[in-house]
């Protein structure tokens, strides 16, 4: 790759909390050591967390990432602008946000990055900049439930990166399907780190005692049932627990509160770091996830992730999970007897080492292979 590096427009920040993004990038580095990448975090957003009764800050702007095994120190950059205001307010939020990203590429050093779009609103910077392009499509927000005005400007934005961008990755075989209408895609799955998941892990210390049934991953109205997690938290009273690890976000106080009085044990976000050992010392993995357009289109990290620790999985009939022979799936109605059906037949937890042959699932060096392909063609492309 050449020295210009990659500027990558995420949809999540680079915290402890690791997801496509930050894999990917850490195995790009690794893999070539001249590389350098700026990774642009979404925007801090004052006025909404005053909203949110939460305190106003502003965005940390460019800095050093935090320390990436097999990484030199600088090579990867963090940028978080600011949006001072909301898109009805101000309709030049995203052009100055872009302006932003200019000039923190500018500071980093890089002349003429490729841009690596993953958040749609990132095609106010494929216009300015004029910059190489590639559109990583990990998730069909023209599925989900939005406002006609956000449908509206999703629509626009993507419209925008299908028709500019050089190269077009997709995370699904849905999404193959979907966007591979419009134009040529490339398929990048995710995957998952199996050393790291089948090597030993202790019993985290905030696990419930007793038997568990777990949810790894971010609780959001898009995609996660919790209704179903209500349901199946009463099927389990007096046999096991039921327990979440990961972030929950824009979930109504409401149904927190019911979430409380089942007894779920909403542990939060945990470091990417200990996550196998969550996973390793559940009796019962859980995927409770609602079956509707949006969740048709993803590719989950829980679906390597619970497949590399082989635990017993049960399952609504979402993408990517219905289709694994070694998990059990149960629509809404169903679901809580086949997680108290599982918990029966679950084997007891162990901390060692797992042996035997790891399963077959993509890894995230595999899969960083194939993205830095289609950097690089994106990088020898003709504007589109």
């Amino acid at each position: 790759m050449s020295d210009d590096g990659v500027v990558v427009l995420s949809l999540e920040a680079w915290d402890d909390v690791w997801r496509r993004n930050q894999y990917l990038v850490a195995e790009l580095c690794r893999a070539d050591p001249t590389l350098r990448v700026l990774f642009v975090e979404p925007a801090a957003d004052p006025l909404h967390r005053l909203s949110r009764r939460a305190f106003p800050r502003r965005g940390r702007g460019l800095r050093p990432a935090p320390a990436v095994a097999g990484v030199a120190p600088g090579r990867i950059l963090l940028h978080q602008p600011t949006k001072w205001l909301p898109r009805r307010v101000d309709p030049r939020v995203d052009d100055r946000l872009a302006r932003s990203v200019e000039r923190a590429t500018a500071r980093a050093g890089l002349r003429r990055p490729v841009l690596w779009v993953n958040d749609p609103s990132g095609a106010a910077s494929v216009v300015r900049t004029g910059w190489p392009a590639l559109y990583d499509v990990t998730d069909d927000w023209l599925a989900a439930d939005r406002g006609p005005a956000e449908h509206d400007r999703l629509v626009a934005d993507e419209r925008t990166l299908l028709d500019r961008c050089a190269e077009v990755t997709v995370c699904s075989p849905d999404l193959v399907r979907r966007k591979g209408a419009e134009r040529d895609v490339t398929l990048v799955t995710n995957g998952v780190d199996l050393g790291r998941y089948r090597a030993p892990h202790d019993r985290p210390a905030d696990l419930p005692a007793g038997r568990v049934a777990l949810y790894v991953g971010t609780v959001h109205p898009d995609r996660f049932d919790v209704r179903l997690l209500l349901a199946t938290a009463r099927a389990l009273r007096g046999r096991a627990r039921v327990a979440v690890v990961g972030p929950v976000v824009d979930v109504a106080r409401a149904d927190r509160e019911a979430l409380a009085r089942e007894d779920v044990v909403l542990l939060g976000s945990r470091p990417w770091t200990t996550v196998p050992g969550y996973l390793r010392h559940a009796d019962v993995l859980l995927v409770p996830h609602l079956v509707n357009d949006f969740t048709e289109s993803l590719d989950p990290l829980k679906l390597y992730e619970y497949r590399a620790v082989g635990r017993p999985v049960v399952t609504t009939p979402v993408a990517g999970f219905r289709d694994d022979p070694g998990v059990r799936v149960a629509d809404a109605t169903h679901f809580p007897e086949a997680v108290l059906a599982a918990l029966d037949d679950a084997p007891v937890p162990e901390a060692g080492a797992l042996t035997g042959t790891p399963p077959d699932v993509p890894t995230w060096e595999d899969q960083a292979a194939l993205m830095r392909a289609a950097i690089d063609r994106t990088r020898r492309s003709t504007p589109r």
